[in-house]
């Protein structure tokens, strides 16, 4: 049962039953101290001092005592047992999991993070029943809080007052704002209000009197004088000047908050030389676009737009490029040759670097975020440019996945949020007038668009369509024929009217402009009034109609603009025509060229829907999945081509060898395939000797810890070749192919943690970014194996700061499972716990089946072992096979297994941690377990023990450290005389 909480004000609680008794005056205190924490965890020593000046014997007892009766109070229906879900026992103390919604403080303060109205801000201040936590106003505990709450209601008061001089109530704000001068005569910005209230009210001697009373206050009290705006208004009012009359708003209607607040964000940029990040969203016909224009207009700035059209086959970022253009600077070259996720950032850069090289302030906007493209998107995120304000707009009922991802990279950048909701009777009034406005804002909900459209479409007799595309339709009906028609084809074309492609058909143009459906850009530019009229116009055509016309289009434009393969695919795919499986392939190809890799993934994919299925459209698929996080997707198109090329030699060394992903994990995810391919990288002959050295480490990276001697050999030439051929990115592959075949004993962390720094030291020097995060990551591994954590952490956020700068999308999945590792070290075990969990949760949807085989409960196996606790976890020991657990696997069975077998097999390792050169799991020092071995068999104990305290105390680990001493002194005495 939900409950809310109510502060400004005595505390009280409410549920759906009514209000809820709460304990006595010291189980309010512990409630209100929660609730001041808003959501942290409070000690059980801070809520004693909270509770008595002087220490208490039993205060501790007693604090439990009343968070007990308030769990009772405030979850009723909890059953017995059960753990409380809102007052939660956490670390060395206790919270409250309120959600924001459920405190009146809370809802207040994320009220004033945005841009509310004064219809808003009436209803907030009306929570307010007096004081905040007024019962505990001499606790010390609640003094800072009860100011930053009295802070925020005059922040509102102000600010509810200049939202009503925003709307033409001037005479409205005075009463309030006398009063809020009266009782706080040093707020500026109160006294400021309060003369432009007076003065638009036609009280300018009233006015010029406020202010003056202002500054005898400011002076006797401080001894300063009024600051700029004080002056400001003063001179103004003294002048008459026409800026303090109220916006007389002409052209956009019900939008003035929304376009206030952009212009805040603008003196914003203009002041401090800034990049900032505006998101505009509503549903369409929210009137996005139109908000945006009439602030460009207002604004002044040197402006460019980006448009990202409907599915129209632009290439990639096409709305940046059309922003350089606007700005009057060169779309900068891309890279030619490189690892591609360094050619794409560093293409990333310069487009940034151009933009940066225009004098600002600027005035960035990107439209219709909804249909970006993931170049696109990727460019916003990274666009950091000084002096410029970026504006971008989105359907919040078309958010893709990619864009979502892309929002959630946004936050980082504190982006301004307005969401643009449905127009007030008043401001549908000003658009209809007040004769119809009722009921056409009854059937619009206010939506601008639809309410403008129903305004055309109203009748004698009031009959109004139901829906906004319907009314939209009926007005097309009422067209002649050779205007539908010509409109159809427009619809085909885009957004974007091009003469070009239609023909000589100014007159319906014109005619479809009278009538509200185009409107004109420029001299023969035509463009679709709104989206929705062209998606209206569009969705009407029969898909043979459709399909003719994009088969029209698509004629029209080959002739015209052969070059532009990306919308020639677009209108032969749709067409169903073949011609559009080759001119997609081609320009799959382009898009891998200029490393847009997700274009180019689109593109191939929207090939193979309808082409015939070729090597290399699937090698292309391997390619781009491959680069783009989908390995699962990749293999199997893997798969498919090695099928494909049957016999062919060449074609099959193709197959194999164009296909670099680095590998950091020891068991395969396609073991069956894994094999094929090995035996096929084994069977290819060729007389090149780089082309020898990659299928070698194809062979070795494939069969990894299945391989035997095998693999090891194959891996040992590739990398003899690779250092004589001095290709960096071959060598890279092939010591990632060494680095699979260092498994072959226990112990050898060193030897990776050799080709790690390796690895991260030529892919540095040569710009082989993902090498050179392999190279963190085998550093990670290898450094966690030998407890130096130090190292390991450093290396992680290497690998953390590469993978967010160049866009790679499964860096993290390792990341997060190595710092659920740490804290399985260093505890608390909750922690590691839920830490484990959310890892595994990454893991599984990441296309790596190897990795992610019966992780999670391996983990939590052990993570219960090292800490001493019962383990009741049903889990799977992994397969006896040299891999990055066999020191674990050994550790584990060290109670039952062959002791002295596994005595020589550890060795090897004492200075280790079992299993930590996963970087994903431990069970503690290796040495420990030696120990335990050693005690089996007979043999002097104490050494290993020793070593076990030492590698413990390496790690951090206080639990491990008391293991070790405690076995050494139960040996210590076993031996003694």
């Amino acid at each position: 049962m939900t409950i809310s909480f109510s502060v400004l004000g005595p505390l009280t609680a409410h549920d759906a039953r009514g209000p809820v008794a709460l304990p006595g005056p010291r189980h309010r205190a512990v409630l209100a101290r929660l609730l001041v924490a808003r959501g942290q965890v409070v000690s059980t020593d801070a809520l004693v001092d909270a509770l008595w000046t002087e220490p208490k014997a039993g205060a501790v007892g007693a604090v439990q005592t009343f968070v007990g009766a308030l769990r009772r109070s405030l979850e009723p229906d909890r059953p017995p047992r059960t753990p409380a879900k809102l007052l939660v026992t956490a670390g060395p103390g206790y919270a409250l999991r309120a959600e924001p919604e459920q405190v009146d403080a809370w809802r207040f303060e994320a009220l004033l993070r945005g841009t509310p109205s004064v219809a808003q801000l009436d209803e907030a201040l009306g929570w307010w029943r007096g004081e905040p936590y007024a019962e505990f106003a001499d606790e010390p505990w609640a003094r800072a809080e009860r100011a930053r709450l009295d802070e925020l209601r005059l922040l509102a008061l102000e600010r509810r007052a200049a939202g009503l001089l925003d709307l033409g109530r001037a005479a409205e704000a005075v009463p309030d704002l006398e009063s809020l001068v009266d009782a706080h005569p040093l707020r500026e910005e109160a006294w400021r209000l309060l003369a432009l209230a007076l003065y638009r009210a036609g009280r300018q001697g009233d006015a010029l009197a406020a202010l003056r009373r202002a500054r005898t206050g400011l002076s006797e009290e401080l001894g300063v004088d009024p600051g700029p705006a004080l002056r400001q208004v003063e001179q103004d009012i003294l002048a008459q000047a026409p800026r303090l009359a109220p916006a007389v708003h002409q052209r956009l209607a019900g939008r003035e908050p929304e376009l206030a607040r952009l212009a805040e964000v603008a003196a914003e940029v203009a002041e401090r030389k800034r990049f900032r990040l505006a998101l505009v969203s509503g549903e369409a016909g929210a009137g996005k676009t139109a908000l945006v224009e009439e602030f460009a207009a207002r604004l002044g700035w040197t402006t460019a737009w980006g448009v990202n059209p409907d599915g129209a086959g632009v290439p990639p970022a096409w709305p940046w490029t059309r922003i350089l253009a606007a700005l009057g600077e060169a779309v900068p070259p891309r890279p030619t040759a490189g690892d591609p996720a360094v050619a794409r950032f560093e293409w990333h850069q310069a487009v940034a670097a151009r933009i940066a090289q225009v004098p600002g302030p600027l005035l960035l906007v990107l439209d219709d975020l909804h249909w970006a493209g993931e170049e696109t998107l990727a460019l916003l995120t990274s666009m950091t440019v000084d002096s410029v304000l970026l504006v971008a707009t989105y359907r919040t009922t078309e958010v893709s996945p990619e864009l979502t991802a892309a929002l959630g990279r946004l936050a980082r950048a504190d982006p301004v949020r307005l969401y643009l909701g449905g127009l007030s009777v008043e401001a549908v009034a000003e658009l209809v007038g007040a004769e119809s406005a009722a009921v056409i804002h009854r059937r619009s909900g206010g939506n601008p668009f639809f309410v403008k459209e129903l305004a055309r479409a109203l009748d004698a007799e009031g009959d109004l369509p139901d829906g906004v595309r319907d009314v939209v339709r009926n007005r097309i009906a009422a067209l002649p024929d050779h205007v539908r028609t010509v409109l159809g084809k427009a619809a085909v074309i885009g957004a974007d009217v091009d003469l070009g492609l239609l023909g000589d058909v100014l007159d319906e143009l014109e005619t479809a402009v009278q009538a509200g459906f185009l409107t004109e850009s420029g001299p023969r530019a035509f463009r679709f009034a709104h989206s929705l009229v062209r998606d209206a116009v569009y969705d009407d055509l029969s898909l043979t109609r459709r399909a003719q016309l994009h088969r029209e289009v698509g004629e029209a434009l080959a002739s015209r603009r052969p070059t532009e393969l990306s919308l020639l695919a677009h209108h032969f795919l749709l067409a169903g025509d073949d011609r559009g499986t080759a001119y997609a392939q081609a320009a799959a190809e382009r898009a891998e060229r200029d490393f847009a890799p997700h274009e180019a993934l689109r593109l191939w994919q929207a090939a193979l829907a309808q082409g015939p299925r070729t090597v290399e459209l699937l090698m292309g698929l391997a390619r781009t999945s491959a680069f783009t996080g989908s390995l699962a997707a990749a293999r199997r198109y893997r798969a498919e081509a090695l099928d494909l090329a049957g016999d062919d030699s060449a074609l099959t060394i193709r197959v194999l060898t164009a296909f670099d992903v680095p590998g950091i994990w020891t068991e395969n995810d396609d073991p069956a395939l894994a094999r094929r391919i090995a035996d096929a990288a084994e069977h290819a002959h060729t007389t090149d000797p780089l082309v020898r050295a990659r299928l070698l480490a194809t062979i070795a990276l494939e069969l990894r810890n299945e391989g035997g001697q095998r693999a090891h050999d194959a891996a040992v030439e590739a990398e003899e070749l690779a250092r004589s051929s001095g290709d960096p990115a071959l060598l890279a592959l092939a010591l990632n192919a060494r680095w699979t075949q260092t498994f072959t004993r226990a112990g050898l962390a060193p030897e990776r943690a050799r080709i790690g720094e390796e690895l991260v030291e030529l892919a540095a020097r040569h710009r082989l970014v993902t090498f050179e995060v392999l190279g963190h990551l085998v550093l990670m591994q290898a450094r966690s194996a030998l407890a130096d954590f130090a190292a390991a952490d450093a290396h992680a956020a290497a690998a953390d700061r590469l993978g967010e700068q160049y866009a790679l999308p499964l860096v993290s999945v390792f990341t997060d499972g190595y710092r659920a590792l740490r804290l399985a070290v260093t505890g608390p075990v909750a922690a590691a716990e839920a830490a484990y969990r959310s890892a595994t949760t990454r893991l599984s949807g990441s296309g790596m089946s190897g990795v992610d085989r019966g992780l999670l409960p391996l983990a939590l196996h052990c993570l219960y072992r090292q800490h001493g606790l019962d383990s009741t976890v049903d889990f799977a020991l992994p397969p006896d096979r040299p891999d990055l657990l066999q020191e674990l696997r050994a550790c584990l069975t060290a109670s039952t297994g062959d002791a002295r077998e596994l005595y020589a097999r550890l060795a090897p390792a004492e200075n280790e941690l079992a299993g930590a050169g996963s970087g994903l799991v431990t069970l503690g020092p290796v040495a420990y377990y030696l120990g335990e071995l050693a005690v089996r068999l007979g043999l002097p104990a104490d050494e290993h023990y020793r070593k076990a305290v030492e590698v413990a105390r390496r790690a951090g680990a206080e639990h491990w450290v008391e293991a070790a001493l405690s076995r050494l002194r139960t040996t210590c005495r076993r031996d003694s005389p």
